[in-house]
């Protein structure tokens, strides 16, 4: 059996941010090349984790000191006789997020791939971590731990394993017959015992779909934070930044319960069933595949409808936030200009690296994905009388690609073909690969349709009917967000502030010679009526000038899900079995 790379891990002095790493690879070629990945799974963006790297050294089997020369961005070539070589070096850690690391005099907390130089030729042998930590502090990770090591078959399985150190005491509890941990850093949960029961019911909810657990124990690391919210998910854990003042209401904790449901699906949705572009991981550059709106959109669309079928979310509050969806989808111009497929396949260059433009020319794989998958949803329980739907997709899938054998660009699409038992290609040819805005005629099938309205003020998401009856009075529109209390974020593309020449960054001081903020502007241009002109002074780069600006219409792009008027028994019954709740009840 071939020899075990092994780390240590050290934080001496955790107000520098610096994890130190000492790196042991068995005997082997005389020439070794250590790289640090570029990237991380889950996360499709290149970060250049080596940026952070420094103070790179090595050693012989002997202890004797070994040249380094660094051959490129990521890789560092050591000459030796063949014996184990040992890298020592240091990875400064201060970026709190999911995807990254952060040290300091409270806990430290990194991804594998932010912190552990391999090499290919040992990449598929055991890896092994021993932490040394501050007394009083502990370390947690999914792994193996046997006298304090933690053991990974191979590389990818230790960079799908975070790290968490610190004087925590963890939170428990066991579901579908698997323990589960909850370590919290950041502050307290004022109801521990809440927590634990509702990722409890939504753990077995998730396991009953897909027959049982995939894993002996999981981690959940949860990082309250005063901003910031991500998951990123993992073989057998996850690590969640939340807002912890989001946690006080029932909103903000109905979001961190789809936060998590999300994160614990991937235990089977990217992690163990992926696209067989991915397989294997290439940590030195992007992996392309065009099938992320099915991974990613789809878990969005279980996320929240497996939080429904755990009974912490009403069938009225799932369709609310359904329509909330749709209607962000719907103030996105860009959904006129990429489609879903590529918007998977560039996710590299557009959705993690997002400007003042991506609103009108991306569309985000997990919002449209969504609406797309619930869609698709319903076109199957149609085309099968409610026989089948998409869990029995992803059945037949993790059936087949449990694996992690990967799925064919393509795989997706043949499944739902053969499930549904028809062919499809029209639905995804519209929803999937065209920029068509989205055909809703399906949601009859469970006695609903689409309406839209127009939003009654700035904080309105849709998702809800119009409060007032009647004809509402048209309202002036500019077309443009906001960043902080008066500077334009995104000027939407047809917008009269594009058209008047509102650009990106101005800063909005007066209408029409009156001082306004970011809200007494918007509401301001909503009493006028479309057509009317309006003088807006704006500081462009500290030049002070005036916009001449004619209203246009606000649109109405405001989503909600209504009843039919005379849905038949039929419709009632599919509406049921979907949610779970009598159509009646339930809108």
């Amino acid at each position: 059996m071939p020899e075990a790379v092994h780390y240590r891990v050290s934080l001496p002095r955790p107000h520098s941010h610096l994890f130190e790493v000492e790196a042991t690879f068995p005997a082997g070629p005389e020439v070794l090349e250590a790289a640090m990945p570029v990237w991380t799974p889950g996360s499709y963006l290149v970060r250049e984790y080596a940026r952070h790297l420094q103070d790179v050294t090595a050693v012989g089997s002997g202890g004797q000191a070994l040249p380094v020369q660094r051959k490129d961005k990521r890789t560092f070539r050591v000459h030796s006789d063949g014996g184990a070589v040992t890298l020592r070096y240091r990875v400064y850690a201060n970026e709190l997020t999911v995807r990254t690391s952060h040290l300091d005099g409270s806990h430290g907390y990194f991804n594998g791939a932010t912190l552990f130089l391999y090499t290919e030729a040992t990449r598929h042998q055991e890896h092994r971590v021993t932490v040394t930590a501050p007394e009083g502090w502990r370390t947690f990770c999914a792994l193996e731990q046997q006298g304090g090591t933690f053991t990974a078959p191979d590389y990818d399985t230790l960079v799908d394993s975070p790290f968490e150190i610190g004087p925590h005491t963890p939170l428990s509890f066991v579901a579908a017959g698997v323990p589960h941990e909850v370590v919290i850093w950041g502050d307290t949960v004022t109801d521990p015992e809440k927590l634990t029961a509702d990722l409890q019911r939504i753990c077995e909810v998730e396991a009953r779909l897909f027959g049982g657990l995939p894993m002996q124990r999981y981690l959940f690391l949860v990082y309250l934070s005063d901003k910031g919210r991500g998951g990123l998910e993992h073989q057998a854990s996850t690590a969640l930044l939340f807002p912890r003042a989001a946690l006080q209401n029932s909103k903000g904790w109905e979001d961190f319960l789809t936060l998590a449901a999300h994160e614990y699906f991937h235990l089977w949705n990217i992690k163990r069933i992926k696209p067989r572009a991915l397989v294997p991981f290439d940590y030195s550059q992007e992996n392309y595949t065009t099938l992320l709106w099915a991974f990613e959109g789809m878990t969005s669309y279980y996320d929240n409808l497996l939080v429904r079928r755990a009974g912490l979310m009403s069938a009225q509050r799932y369709l609310t936030r359904l329509g909330e969806t749709i209607t962000n989808l719907h103030a996105t111009p860009g959904r006129r200009v990429q489609t879903l497929a590529e918007a998977s396949l560039v996710s590299w260059v557009k959705h993690y690296r997002p400007d003042e433009n991506s609103a009108n020319s991306a569309i985000s794989y997990y919002l449209k994905g969504e609406v797309v998958c619930a869609l698709l949803d319903l076109e199957i329980r149609r085309a099968t009388e409610d026989a089948k739907s998409l869990d029995d997709v992803l059945r037949l899938l993790w059936q087949r690609h449990g694996d992690g054998s990967g799925v064919t660009e393509d795989g997706v699409e043949a499944t739902v073909r053969e499930v549904a038992g028809r062919d499809l290609t029209p639905f995804f040819d519209r929803a999937v690969r065209s920029t068509e805005e989205l055909d809703y005629s399906v949601l009859s099938h469970v006695g609903l349709e689409v309406g839209f309205r127009v939003r009654e003020s700035i904080t309105d998401k849709g998702g809800t009917p119009p409060r007032k009856a009647g004809d509402v009075r048209p309202k002036g529109w500019l077309g443009l967000t906001l960043k902080g209390s008066s500077t334009v974020s995104t000027v939407l593309e047809g917008s009269p502030a594009m058209e008047a020449g509102l650009y990106p960054d101005d800063e909005v001081v007066a209408l029409d010679g009156y001082r306004v903020d970011g809200v007494g502007l918007l509401n301001r241009c909503e009493d006028k009526r479309p057509g009317e002109q309006v003088r807006l002074t704006v500081f462009r780069r500290d030049r002070l000038m005036e916009l001449l600006v004619t209203l246009g219409q606000k649109p109405a792009d405001a989503a909600f899900l209504t009843r039919l008027d005379k849905p038949t028994e039929a419709q009632k019954a599919a509406f049921q079995a979907w949610l779970g709740t009598a159509w009646d009840e339930a809108v």
